[in-house]
């Protein structure tokens, strides 16, 4: 058995990090580290984990003698902590953005400010099992990727790598309210929020950049907030290349995933939930994908016809956004299975 902390752990991120961990057969909650409520008992900031625990939160320098440590702070918070972190645990699991892009530059221009820890961005592997699995199974520093990118990633990729689309695509995501922290400002107030469709990024969202990174093509994404509390949504689009058919899509994605314990394909002619939908998934670890292909704009005379291509993920933010991800890629980590501390499939009806 394993002895791990989170810190951030009054956060909702953090929240589902315990919640997991707690009913983990392989591993102790040695810490849950708050800075805002040190010596309140847990149970009174996450009152789902009433009669699961008696963990209080406590300080940073209160935690110590841990094999891993997972970072659910604030983004730009972890890359000041981090050197603390990696000293007192051989593995730190960052769910924050500050080493989810691989280059400074990119980093400043979507974060606005300059990354104070350089040195240390080549040491971190993407959590993305479905990308990167070889390298979680001996990764001593891992950093999760965003919800919203991790469903654009998981939507894109079966086409991007076997090249079935033109190298540009164009992403619509949308989230729920959870996805701004348990500390949100008065735009995320109940009578702000309830009943909105709020276009927040029409433009430059940061998850375009890891999404972008990840699939080595560039991408452009709008986020618009929903009234849904957890659940991120995202369509994309793009261009089939010449001669690439319905089938040649669906062969594509089967193949992808039909060996991955928590990616399913959804694409179906008929029925309520024919394609991914975030509602059904909430408090599991599972992403959705589907797809539709539909005609193209017309091409010059002698150019062969294309399709046009909508591709449809979805995912619990907190979950195979967040915290289950974080899980399953500690569990590739130890080699223990995948879906370790992680089979509840979600709900019907919610």
């Amino acid at each position: 058995m394993i002895r791990v902390a989170v810190v951030g752990a009054a956060g909702y991120i953090g929240g589902e990090l315990l919640r997991l961990l707690l009913s983990h057969p392989e591993v102790e909650v040695a810490g849950a580290v708050s800075s805002r409520f040190p010596g309140r008992r847990v149970d009174g900031v996450h009152p789902n984990l009433r009669s699961v625990t008696d963990l209080v939160f406590r300080t940073a320098d209160e935690v110590d003698g841990c094999d891993v440590v997972f970072l659910a702070t604030p983004h730009r918070t972890a890359m000041t902590q981090v050197g603390r972190w990696a000293g007192r645990a051989k593995q730190v699991i960052d769910l924050t953005a500050d080493f989810r892009l691989d280059d400074t530059e990119v980093f400043r221009r979507y974060y606005g400010t300059e990354h104070t820890a350089p040195h240390l961005l080549g040491d971190f592997v993407p959590g993305l099992p479905e990308l990167h699995r070889d390298a979680l199974r001996t990764a001593d520093r891992v950093s999760v990727p965003g919800c919203m990118a991790m469903a654009g990633v998981l939507a894109l990729l079966p086409l991007v790598a076997r090249d079935l689309i033109e190298p540009r695509a164009q992403l619509d995501a949308r989230t729920g309210s959870s996805g701004s922290g348990a500390t949100a400002g008065n735009a995320n107030l109940h009578a702000e929020r309830s009943g909105a469709m709020r276009v927040f990024a029409p433009t430059g969202h940061r998850h375009e950049a890891e999404i972008s990174r990840h699939l080595g093509i560039p991408v452009a994404m709008t986020a618009t907030g929903v009234e849904a509390v957890r659940g991120v949504q995202t369509v994309g689009h793009a261009e089939l290349r010449p001669g690439v058919d319905e089938l040649a899509v669906r062969r594509a994605f089967r193949e992808q995933y039909q060996d991955e314990p928590f990616v399913r394909v959804v694409a179906h002619d008929r029925g309520t939930y024919r394609y991914p939908e975030p509602k059904i998934l909430l408090g599991s670890n599972f992403c959705d994908v589907g797809f539709a292909v539909g005609a193209g704009r017309p091409r010059p005379p002698g150019r062969p016809h294309s399709g046009r291509l909508t591709v449809i993920a979805a995912l619990d933010n907190l979950m195979k956004g967040g915290a289950g991800n974080a899980v399953q890629c500690l569990n590739i980590r130890m080699g223990w299975p995948e879906h370790l501390g992680l089979s509840f499939p979600g709900l019907h009806p919610a």
